[in-house]
């Protein structure tokens, strides 16, 4: 269940300020990433990612600070994303499954069954199913 701004509103100020914070420096950061596949011109990636860091930099907390740094650290790549809409999701998630096999292998001897067995779990047909042939 998705909080609302009312319910936000409605907690202490204490408590409820911080989180209103990051909430809306999460949506700004979503309003950003939003604009791939859109053809953005520099102007309004420009205002979007000032509008992201804005607030990051006004508030005092520190996990808002480490997500503007991040972001700053992986810029390139993110406008990158932006303006082409290519990530690097695929590639990612085939090492994932590599690793997942390599550690369900770990202690056996056999090199090549392992790659083997490697080749296997990336290929398309063995996503879904495997054919027994």
């Amino acid at each position: 269940m998705k909080p609302s701004r009312a319910e936000l509103s409605n907690l202490p100020r204490v408590i409820g300020a911080p989180i209103t914070v990051a909430w809306n420096a999460k949506e700004d950061l979503l309003d950003l990433l939003a604009t791939a596949r859109t053809c953005p011109d520099r102007e309004q990636v420009r205002d979007l990612v000032y509008r992201f860091y804005r607030p990051c930099a006004d508030a005092d907390l520190p996990e808002l600070q480490r997500l503007a740094t991040t972001v700053e650290t992986w810029r390139p790549e993110i406008l990158a994303f932006l303006h082409t809409g290519i990530a690097n999701a695929g590639s990612e998630g085939t090492n994932r499954v590599i690793a997942t096999i390599a550690r369900d292998a770990y202690g056996f001897r056999n090199p090549g069954n392992q790659r083997l067995r490697t080749r296997c779990a990336t290929t398309r047909r063995a996503r879904g199913h495997l054919d027994a042939r």
